[in-house]
């Protein structure tokens, strides 16, 4: 096991990076000062609506930047075929392998600060957090220490996906992981993102933000895998930028964790660009989702799409909160918004707030929220065909979930997320 020794995030900010570029330890001071001087979620703000603010004190763990090397007990069970694979354990680099083209950059945050420090600098974490967790943002800049940090010049493809897991051990550590992906000109690249926990008792913490950059007519996959352990808390911080004639799909899993914070902005800055944001989430026993997310049109003829379907058990919980903003001039935008809740018992709870800024003419602009219990007729049907009641259910709470899955449009990644669904299920259905 990874022995700790670890300093607590609400004293004095460590030197997380002794050996890192100047801009970037004066990024993690002022970071510091930033959380210090902004205040928690209030009750009145509109960010966290609906959202259990108790959830975001963190004032109990400490930070794993000095986590010692040793060995953590986690199953790796991940895609048959990768182009790479890294591995973090509390925030520390374990094993990395890579097979990549010529001209690809992947590597640790830490290695890619020393050797390609004006490439970060460039893309590291340039968009405003501004869906609540602004506080929290500030917390993960001033504490980043590891990651994975990756650039795909142009019309270079990288056919397999990359992999990087984050593993989280010990009681009360926080780890801080990054992910930051560019990708030039007819570049493409998919990222499978893994967090989990080493053991399933202990509480645990992950801040996470990924900044994903998709250059001109690039194509950039990003998938998030989140399977904690039940005690565990995250909050992740998506920011995609979408260029002219790009393509760029994000797809959340949240499948473990007792309380979890996703917040997505997509913004898309050229004509002809694709943003798809897509989530899966299974909430059961006292679990706790809260979505926030921000498609920002800032160019004519983008579109986007968001679809976002919870399957509630027990007294599991979801919110959704989405907004459309179109800009002045961003004119034939075409973007939809739609989150759907399968209530599974009568004790779930689901809030969704769907809405759109329009502030340009000739769009077309939809959003909308369901939620829906499983009917006793479609039960029925199944039982008759000799379905046992149990297996009914798992059956339609999966076929509701391989519509978001389809939308991967990847045989490898389609199997590897639905082996996580299939898991969840088979254990509350």
């Amino acid at each position: 096991m990874i022995t700790l020794e670890l300093p607590s995030i609400t004293a004095e900010q460590p030197n997380v990076l002794s050996d890192a570029p100047q801009w970037f330890a004066d990024a993690q001071k002022a970071a510091w000062q930033a959380y210090l001087d902004t205040p928690a979620p209030a009750r009145t703000d509109e960010g966290w609506r609906f959202g259990d603010r108790k959830q975001a004190d963190f004032s109990e763990f400490i930070s794993a930047a000095f986590a010692e090397s040793g060995d953590v007990d986690v199953e790796i069970d991940g895609l048959e075929e990768t182009a790479g694979q890294f591995i973090f354990a509390n925030d520390s680099l374990v094993h990395a392998e890579a097979d990549l083209p010529e001209g690809v950059i992947c590597l640790p945050l830490e290695d890619a600060l020393q050797q390609h420090s004006d490439l970060v600098k460039k893309y590291f974490m340039k968009e405003e957090s501004k869906l609540g967790s602004a506080k929290f943002a500030a917390l993960h800049k001033a504490n980043v220490s590891s990651g994975l940090f990756v650039y795909v010049p142009k019309n270079i493809e990288i056919a397999k996906p990359i992999e990087v897991y984050h593993i989280l051990a010990g009681d009360n550590t926080a780890i801080f992981p990054h992910t930051l992906i560019i990708t030039e000109d007819n570049a493409k690249v998919t990222v499978v993102d893994y967090f989990k926990s080493a053991t399933p008792e202990s509480l645990g913490l992950s801040i996470a933000v990924n900044d994903l950059v998709a250059g001109p007519s690039s194509k950039l996959n990003y998938v998030a895998i989140q399977d904690l352990n039940l005690s565990s808390k995250m909050v992740q911080l998506n920011n995609t930028t979408v260029a002219k004639d790009a393509n760029a799909k994000g797809f959340i899993v949240n499948v473990g964790g007792s309380w979890v914070r996703n917040e997505a902005i997509s913004q898309l800055n050229g004509a002809g660009c694709n943003s798809d944001m897509l989530s899966l989430n299974i909430p059961t026993g006292t679990q706790e989702y809260d979505q926030r997310t921000f498609q920002h049109h800032a160019a004519s003829h983008a579109f986007s799409d968001l679809l976002y379907k919870n399957t509630l058990f027990g007294k599991g919980k979801t919110t959704f909160s989405g907004i459309i903003a179109v800009d002045e001039g961003a004119h034939f935008t075409d973007a939809y918004q739609t989150c759907r809740n399968l209530m599974m018992e009568d004790t779930t709870e689901a809030h969704s707030m769907p809405g759109l800024q329009i502030n340009a003419d000739q769009v077309k602009c939809s959003h909308g929220s369901t939620s829906a219990a499983i009917s006793d007729e479609e039960i029925f049907y199944l039982q008759a065909r000799g379905i046992h009641p149990k297996k009914a259910r798992q059956l339609i709470a999966r076929g509701f979930s391989v519509e978001v899955v389809e939308r991967l449009e990847n045989e490898a990644l389609e199997e590897l997320v639905l082996s996580y669904v299939d898991a969840k299920f088979a254990t509350v259905a």
